[in-house]
């Protein structure tokens, strides 16, 4: 069945199984339980979600209702999620790294009605939310919660919300992002046109309640794929998975992929071959990175794409000359997808602020209309904050976030393009640039390095190489070695952490005056 085919029969996001395909093909193998690998078929698991939809009925919960996910990655997550949206109520999973105080945050911000969680997490939820545990026995069981049986799934009306995605909060409080049925429909559309083969095995390990992996998992549902789920990321976890399954398709945030490089010694032993696809997104890729996993991977295609949680999953596709995407660019502006570069007020700038406009942009922050009109205009364009270069050829290439960038003695310094040029270095596999405050110039940059395995780096010869190879602005005025670089909850490199450190680090040190 041809995409167009699938979505015209689609219309419930959390309904994407096509039946017309083999009903015992296997959809997931889940690697969470303690016991072992467990399958389910394409029926088991549009089974669950029919029973968590009417279990969630037969609790007196109502449609536009939301119903919260705090666990790490399940099978039962998923049939959680799917069965919300297919009973008219909202899906909020929520990231339980958080701190318990911006978990009960976002319970409350959300007006959450019932929270599904695993039983690591089921004790962090509030006593006057109902819980369902996951793979516990007992009346607060996910199996005594479940009811089985046929279920019609619910018809959304236009434009109505289908889940809550929490954004990290890196500069405040997390904000609420409604997405519609509609709009991550479409996602799923773009994403399965043309389909994939259709013995694609992925392996999704970043967190389902990010975009990333949450996204994949639509995607392979729809087109009738295998789902090689892991509970949770690590680079010895993910490779044996790789080798174990056969995986076909990554899908993973750079950090992920960059850890997975550096066990060379358990790459040399396992069978990588069956990789075709390796996909990053959600973070910057480095040239080095790149080059590392067309050797890591030699079989497969290595794809850099974006996306944002606001502004939906799929701004880039192919170029419509044929032409072939550069490592390094994040492809070109889908021809359904409206996307402009902005720089003051040149809307159309080689190099500025992405701001796009398509069908799964979110209508709004939840309970923030004054954010809601500082990011999106009264005609939907949304302004992604991530400043994008453009080359003669169209396609883009991400420079930084807007946010990010700081002024350094009136020269304004992106950190992306700084770690670029650090991880040009031989003897660097990541770099990670901050700004700290100066009298002087306002701020300097400081970075924070990880060698390569077994090399020795000095303070003085990065710097060298920093002078050496960029603007001597961007040089940074400090540089700390570490063994790997924190992580957030979403496997991206934790910059406020860091720059907390490096702030500290800077007002014990003599002040210089470069």
């Amino acid at each position: 069945m041809e995409a167009e085919e699938i979505m015209s029969m689609l219309y419930n996001l959390g309904d994407l199984v096509d039946r017309s395909k083999d009903s015992d093909a296997i959809a997931l193998i889940d690697l969470s339980k303690p016991e072992g690998a467990r399958e389910y078929t394409h029926e088991d698991l549009d089974k669950a979600a029919c029973a968590v939809a009417r279990g969630l009925l037969g609790r007196g919960l109502k449609p536009g209702e939301r119903i919260a996910i705090l666990s790490s990655n399940h099978a039962e997550f998923l049939a959680a999620y799917l069965g919300t949206m297919r009973a008219g109520m909202v899906s909020v999973p929520i990231n339980y790294k958080f701190p318990d105080d911006t978990v009960s945050y976002i319970l409350q911000d959300a007006d959450i009605k019932l929270i599904f969680a695993d039983a690591e997490r089921a004790e962090r939820a509030p006593s006057d939310i109902p819980v369902v545990v996951f793979g516990e026995d007992g009346e607060n069981g996910f199996d005594a919660f479940c009811d089985p049986g046929e279920f019609e799934t619910v018809h959304p009306a236009k434009n109505e919300v289908a889940m809550f995605l929490y954004t990290s909060g890196s500069t405040g409080r997390p904000k609420g992002v409604p997405l519609t049925h509609e709009g991550h429909l479409w996602v799923v559309n773009v994403r399965i046109d043309p389909p994939p083969d259709a013995d694609h095995r992925v392996l999704v390990a970043a967190p389902l309640y990010h975009m990333n992996g949450l996204a994949m998992c639509k995607l392979a549902i729809a087109a009738h794929l295998t789902i090689i789920l892991l509970p949770q990321f690590t680079a010895k976890g993910y490779i044996e998975a790789i080798g174990k399954y056969g995986v076909t398709w990554l899908t993973s945030v750079p950090t992920m992929l960059a850890m997975v490089a550096r066990e060379r010694e358990l790459l040399t032993r396992t069978d990588l071959s069956s990789v075709r696809i390796a996909r990053m997104g959600s973070a910057p890729v480095s040239q080095k990175l790149y080059d590392d996993l067309r050797e890591v991977f030699p079989n497969a295609l290595i794809t850099n794409g974006y996306g944002t949680t606001e502004g939906g999953p799929s701004v880039y596709g192919v170029h419509p000359d044929g032409l072939p995407q550069p490592g390094m660019s994040i492809g070109y502006p889908r021809p359904d997808c409206d996307a402009r570069l902005v720089d003051g007020d040149n809307m159309d700038a080689d190099q500025g602020v992405l701001h796009c406009r398509n069908p799964s942009v979110m209508p709004g922050y939840h309970n923030l209309p004054e954010k809601t009109v500082e990011v999106l205009s009264a005609d939907g364009w949304y302004d992604t904050g991530d400043i994008m270069r453009r080359d003669e050829n169209g396609f883009h290439y991400f420079v930084g976030r807007a946010d990010d960038m700081f002024n350094c003695g009136g020269e304004n310094i992106y950190p992306a393009e700084v770690e670029k040029m650090l991880e040009r270095h031989p003897d660097i596999e990541q770099a990670c640039v901050v700004p700290v405050p100066d009298e002087l110039k306002g701020y300097k940059p400081s970075a924070f390095v990880v060698p390569m395995n077994g090399k020795k780096l000095d303070e003085q010869a990065v710097k060298e190489f920093a002078l050496a190879n960029g603007p001597a602005y961007q040089h940074p005025r400090q540089v700390v070695f570490m063994s790997s670089l924190p992580l957030t909850g979403t496997n991206k490199i934790d910059r406020k952490n860091l720059t907390e450190r490096a702030t500290a680090t800077a007002a014990e040190m003599p002040r210089e005056n470069a």
